[in-house]
């Protein structure tokens, strides 16, 4: 089951859900790709809008894909996109990453993407990932560390942002700092071969700045995140509002630049 105190900070605001369909195995799965070979079979844990699935899919057909996450109505939009791009080695489901649907040792491939530093506890996903997973199949897991974000020019609106993103994220019971955790969550989900990575997310360029800027001005007010920011009096209207102004100044800021680091490992079975 689910721990109760967990819930999605950000959401399925539209605004989430752009920036989670720019996603590719090329810009958030690279350290993967030596993996994929035709004909295998994989599973994409919290597969959203299904752009790194279908990616997956093209990659190892005629292999069967899989992609799993908790909305409905997100899984009917990923099928829909599969079908726009005649991916047909590929479905998606509706599942719970504690408890998956699928018998031991079903898959050669468990990706994960983005999905663990939203659970309050990523060990027991990790452990049931493992289980799903065939000997000689690999687990394999890209998580955002926040912390490590670096942007310019140094906005003070940008750093009430960040503080308050890690006080929202930790109130839905996880943790916004994973990329780092993710070798010691591994092994103690009982992986002993892991192998660590990790890569980066760089913004910069003007229509860089505008999309994920932008996409960000709105999540500050509009998405999960504000919710539960104004729900647990975590902030207030003309806090979120501040927020919101600096992401649109660091838009309009030619000098703009952002980073975003993430943890990734290939957890051997």
């Amino acid at each position: 089951m689910t721990p109760a105190r967990e819930r999605y900070t950000h959401g399925h605001h539209d605004s989430v859900l752009r920036t989670h369909a720019w996603r590719t195995v090329e810009n958030s799965a690279a350290y993967l790709v030596p993996e994929l070979t035709p004909g295998l079979t994989v599973l994409d844990v919290g597969s959203g809008p299904g752009t790194i699935t279908i990616d997956l899919a093209e990659r190892v057909a005629p292999g069967r894909v899989v992609g799993v996450d908790t909305s409905a109505d997100v899984t009917r939009k990923a099928a829909d996109l599969a079908a726009e791009r005649s991916v047909s080695n590929v479905n998606f489901v509706v599942g719970d990453a504690y408890a998956l649907d699928f018998e031991d040792a079903s898959f050669d491939i468990v990706h994960v993407h983005q999905v663990l530093h939203h659970l309050a506890d990523p060990v027991a996903a990790l452990t049931e990932f493992r289980r799903v997973c065939k000997p000689g199949g690999v687990v394999a897991v890209r998580e955002v560390d926040y912390a490590g974000t670096i942007w310019y020019p140094e906005l003070p609106g940008l750093a009430e942002w960040m503080a308050l993103y890690q006080r929202v994220h930790r109130s839905n019971g996880g943790e916004p700092d994973a990329g780092r955790r993710l070798k010691a969550w591994a092994q103690a989900a009982g992986f002993t071969e892991v192998e660590s990575s990790a890569s980066i997310w760089c913004f910069s360029a003007e229509d860089e700045r505008r999309w994920w800027g932008e996409a960000w001005a709105e999540r500050a007010v509009a998405s999960g995140f504000a919710d539960t920011a104004l729900g647990s009096s975590l902030a207030s209207t003309s806090d979120l509002e501040r927020i919101r102004d600096a992401w649109l100044t660091w838009v309009s800021s030619p000098e703009g630049w952002l980073s975003m680091p993430h943890g990734e490992v290939l957890c051997r079975v």
